[in-house]
């Protein structure tokens, strides 16, 4: 039922959407995205959709392949003093922003400090950095009161808030406001003209874009923007967006519904690939500052609900090999994957919810669940809880609305009776997730970390010993810690992880994976 939700409108495929417009010129680039684009400024927001803009238009200062490990990007490379308290970052020549300005590292070093305010390892960093310093146009140096040996794995963070450069006017805006203007230096300008929140995003090749001369992948080496324009089309029912592929009026869908592909991939001009091969992960998040979820005892009790197979049913479908359930505070298939103390823990048993929930101390607050009606892949998560946390005898107040709307919200505070919320859903990639420092959903920063604001100042001090940690084998240990007290104190629910295929018309080459759909090296035959 809950997935039928999102797919009554899909029954009649081939015949239920009106044409989108007459086919655009072989130049552009027609894209669907996963959500509309409210929020422009993706170090203000983690949003996965914000994230995708970002790096049509800004670059990194260092970037990340599929094995995690930093490569220069607007860098040209790197020393480090002996004592590894000095790093000297070099920039390439010819970088240039969209405005025609030269980027220069006090550039680089606004928007690194800037970046640092709200991400979990950027945070980290920042209270190592003792000065932020720019000898010469093209050299970044930072000097840190102690070594730092993870400094470029940080700038190089590839998903869930990357540490993007842009002009330094921009990045002095107060990191807890959004800003609004989009300049850049990467391979597309953003076009404000185009832009209208729920219908349309355009972005033009950037001609003075200088690409690296490595072979392109996931977000490192050439980023060359072979067609010059790219559109976004945010369409939400996806019968339209489905027959826009089949017609040829769209090129590339991002997250099509899974029980859509048998259909879509009969058409013998569509094919498809597995997005990122390491998976995403779905997960619940309480909001821990405000009653019922700031006492954990209320928090462990939905945890012995959960049933991951019935939210990847609901979310991705019945095809097995495109999801698995992950017991694990981080993602399986990652270096510190356990699922022992999650299988535990994670019941599935209403009857230990229950008794669980009397036992809390929960006297009936109101529980808000902020939710999405047009993200096919969270909005089911949300519904799935609703009706959970009802059988367990909670207050359930589901609260539906676009996807940009629960992005905006989220970042509220306020108690439910002023317009916050107890409860929503999202997902990361497993890249994004994958060690304790960039891990958001695990670490216990308070009023300084992610959305529902856990504070667990022996998490943070876990953390501080695993960057500490003299050997792998001590590293590990630390993380499983890490894990464990995640799993124990339930800031958030993994629900599962999943695979996404992104669909896209075969006339289209040049597809890359990686942590999102990435537009360059894209052409046209």
């Amino acid at each position: 039922m809950r997935r039928r939700t999102f797919l009554q409108t899909a029954v009649t495929l081939p015949l239920a959407a009106p044409a989108l417009a007459q086919p655009a010129k072989t130049a552009t680039l027609r894209f669907i995205p996963q959500a509309n684009l409210t929020s422009l400024d993706p170090i203000w927001t983690t949003a996965t959709v914000t994230n995708n803009h970002g790096y049509y238009v800004y670059d990194t200062i260092y970037s990340a392949g599929p094995d995690m490990r930093p490569r220069p990007q607007m860098a040209e490379g790197h020393e480090v003093s002996a004592d590894g308290r000095t790093w000297r970052i070099r920039l390439r020549p010819g970088l240039t922003f969209h405005d025609g300005t030269p980027v220069h590292a006090t550039d680089c070093n606004a928007s690194i400090q800037r970046w640092c305010k709200r991400d979990a390892m950027g945070q980290i960093l920042d209270a190592v950095v003792e000065t932020w310093a720019a000898p010469d146009d093209r050299t970044m140096e930072l000097r840190l009161t102690r070594p730092f040996p993870l400094l470029l794995d940080a700038l190089a963070k590839p998903d869930a808030s990357v540490p993007f450069v842009m002009p330094e006017r921009i990045a002095r805006t107060d990191p807890m406001k959004a800003f609004t203007e989009v300049v850049g230096s990467g391979p597309y300008r953003f076009l404000p003209d185009e832009y209208v929140s729920g219908a349309r995003v355009a972005y033009a090749k950037h001609e003075a874009y200088v690409p690296r001369s490595e072979k392109p992948e996931w977000a490192t080496g050439g980023k060359i923007a072979y067609l010059p324009r790219v559109e976004w089309n945010v369409i939400p029912d996806s019968a339209t967006a489905a027959a826009a592929i089949q017609r040829g009026e769209a090129d590339w869908w991002e997250r099509p519904f899974n029980d859509l592909l048998p259909v879509m991939l009969k058409d013998p001009g569509v094919t498809s690939i597995i997005a990122d091969p390491s998976g995403r992960n779905s997960v619940l998040r309480f909001n821990c500052l405000h009653p019922p979820f700031d006492n954990p005892k209320v928090r462990q009790a939905v945890r012995a609900a959960i049933k991951q197979e019935d939210y990847m049913r609901a979310a991705v479908g019945d095809d097995t090999s495109l999801w698995r359930t992950c017991r694990s505070a981080f993602p399986c298939g990652t270096p510190y994957q356990s699922e022992a103390l999650g299988q535990r823990l994670m019941e599935g048993n209403m009857d230990t919810a229950r008794r669980l929930l009397a036992a809390s101390g929960y006297a009936g607050q109101r529980v808000v669940i902020i939710n999405p009606t047009d993200f096919p892949l969270i909005g089911p998560l949300g519904q799935v809880t609703a009706d959970l946390l009802k059988q367990m005898g909670m207050n359930v107040d589901l609260q539906e609305s676009d996807w940009g709307t629960v992005v905006q919200r989220r970042a509220s505070r306020e108690p439910v009776e002023k317009g916050g919320w107890s409860i929503f859903h999202t997902t990361g990639s497993s890249s994004g997730w994958v060690n304790p420092a960039v891990a958001q959903q695990l670490r216990g920063q308070g009023a300084k970390g992610w959305f529902g604001w856990w504070d667990n100042p022996k998490q943070e001090e876990l953390v501080r010993d695993w960057l500490a940690a003299p050997d792998e084998a001590a590293q590990t240990r630390v993380a499983m810690a890490i894990g464990e007290l995640a799993m124990e104190e339930v800031p958030s629910i993994p629900l599962g992880q999943y695979y996404i295929r992104t669909v896209f018309r075969k006339n289209l080459v040049g597809m890359l994976q990686g942590p999102c759909p990435l537009p360059w090296n894209l052409r046209r035959v």
